[in-house]
């Protein structure tokens, strides 16, 4: 397998099967692309769009997402091991986080609207700016994660684990919503 370390991909519309180490990639188009069996390790997409991208077994270690759109993306569809990203001013919309692990993720400036945390470990990760918009979270491990300036979350504290999560006064209705009770 080829291995790409260190090296810029400038308005690429696809990568072979590789394994790209320390790689940043700027201004790509990879929607409806396929990164199956593809290594992406301490990499970085800035500006990409990865819309719709087949991330069949793909490892992704370390890896940066800086204002990329990412629309219907299968996160459990990933290799596992080693699972380790970041989102920043992204849009992360319709995707899927079902059953992974992903302690201590940072997820800043960004829409993850109508995205899947169900059965997923998100706990210690900070969503910082977030708008959480039609965001499933069900039997999800949130514990001390940080919502403080997260919006638009409904989070059942009976079916998710929330313990020392950090919220705003101003969202707990988010918290509440399921009880169908009035918050002024």
């Amino acid at each position: 397998m080829e291995i790409y370390y260190d090296q810029k991909f400038e308005k690429v519309h696809q990568l072979e099967i590789a394994e790209y180490e320390s790689c940043v990639f700027d201004s790509c188009d990879f929607s409806n692309g396929d990164f199956s069996n593809r290594t992406f390790i301490d990499c970085q997409f800035k500006d990409c769009n990865l819309s719709l991208v087949s991330l069949k077994g793909a490892l992704l270690r370390d890896v940066q997402f800086v204002g990329c759109k990412l629309l219907g993306l299968h996160f459990e569809a990933c290799n596992p091991f080693g699972l380790a990203v970041s989102f920043s001013n992204c849009q992360l919309q319709h995707a899927s986080f079902y059953q992974c692990k992903l302690k201590k993720t940072t997820f800043s400036a960004s829409q993850l609207l109508e995205t899947d945390f169900t059965e997923a470990d998100f706990s210690q990760s900070e969503f910082t700016d977030c708008d959480l918009s039609g965001a499933i979270f069900d039997r999800s491990i949130l514990e001390k994660a940080d919502f403080r300036s997260a919006i638009n979350y409904h989070i059942n504290p009976l079916t998710n684990k929330i313990k020392k999560a950090k919220f705003s006064i101003a969202e707990v209705r988010g918290l509440l919503v399921q009880f169908d009770i009035v918050v002024n």
